[in-house]
């Protein structure tokens, strides 16, 4: 009889910019208050990369800390997926680059853009092909540099995004621990409530693009935040129908990190106390795909890890997509 295996999480680790920007520096740049922006977000900072920092630049500082706290040498790492929507460049992947900072010998890599949801999305193939028998080591990233797509004239959106990138090291046990389920779901028609139209062959770069600013990321806020209420609510649901937990069990709510408001109200329809919800937006606004493995590893090196047990994993993105992920240990 063949072996059952899971996806342990081993180790973790995040990387931000130094540079942080407040709410009162956007108060200059922007017509915008910080009461504005907390009241209606909860954030108050978030941190901005310089022009020589890249995805795979915070990439490869969070998957050295992740691979430290694994302690395992690169050579045992089997696949590479990394979850971004703001990539170093179309092609090759910024796997791959990460694969060639890290001196990692040949190994299967891949970039996922499933916005927000992008780390879910990620760790339910790592956990896959663990699960599977196909790799027993695997390296998950969330990255993102949203400030390169953001547009600093749109006080709309440019209050609400930061960079940053989380990581874990997934590694194959026959013990039932680690990840012990995934979700994940998506809806195209709901495409247009959130995107970058410019980049593509859709609308590649030219003056016009330029001109239009095509380039930048585009959303309907409203809407989204209606949906994004919803498609939390049922993602929550289906992994503890998936995995037969209760709710009177989750130990952590890791929400993704888009709007305070939208993470009440998660936590509400679990009928979660504050304190089993883990909330950093605050300090990092939204990081879209690193959110959730930066808020883990927070979790994991500030002694709230035991408690933690089980942990659900919940978010929502462009696609629209939408999933969640349990994880125990």
């Amino acid at each position: 009889m063949s072996n059952q295996y899971y996806a342990e999480m081993i180790g973790t680790g995040h990387a931000v910019p130094p540079r942080i920007l407040t709410n009162q520096d956007l108060e200059k740049i922007v017509d915008t208050s910080d009461e504005w922006i907390v009241t209606r977000t909860g954030i108050r900072e978030r941190h901005i990369a310089d022009k020589n920092t890249f995805a795979s630049t915070l990439g490869t500082e969070a998957a050295k800390k992740a691979i430290e706290e694994a302690d395992i040498r690169v050579d045992e790492i089997d696949l590479i997926v990394v979850a971004t929507v703001t990539p170093d460049m179309p092609f090759p992947s910024t796997a791959a680059i990460i694969q060639k900072k890290l001196n990692v010998p040949k190994t299967a890599v891949m970039d996922i853009s499933a916005g927000c949801t992008g780390y879910i999305y990620a760790l339910s193939i790592a956990e896959s092909y663990i699960k599977t028998g196909a790799f027993k080591t695997a390296l998950v990233i969330g990255v993102e540099l949203l400030s390169r797509v953001t547009d600093w004239s749109d006080r709309s959106t440019c209050v609400l995004f930061g960079d940053g990138s989380g990581a874990a090291v997934l590694r194959a046990t026959t013990e039932r621990k680690g990840v012990l389920g995934t979700y994940i779901n998506g809806d195209g028609r709901l495409g247009d409530l959130l995107k970058m139209p410019g980049g593509g062959s859709m609308n590649p770069a030219s003056e016009e693009s330029i001109a239009n600013r095509l380039h930048y990321l585009k959303m309907s806020g409203n809407e989204v935040f209606k949906f994004a209420v919803n498609m939390m609510g049922e993602a929550s649901e289906k992994i503890l129908e998936k995995t037969g937990i209760r709710k009177e069990e989750i130990g952590m709510l890791v929400p993704h990190q888009a709007n305070v408001r939208i993470i009440n109200a998660t936590a509400k329809k679990l009928n979660l106390p504050p304190e089993k919800v883990y909330i950093n937006i605050h300090r990092f606004g939204n990081t879209s795909s690193a959110s959730i493995p930066i808020a883990v590893d927070e979790i994991r090196k500030n002694g709230k890890f035991e408690n933690a047990n089980p942990m659900i994993l919940v978010a929502f993105g462009a696609g629209f997509t939408w999933g969640s992920a349990a994880i125990s240990w």
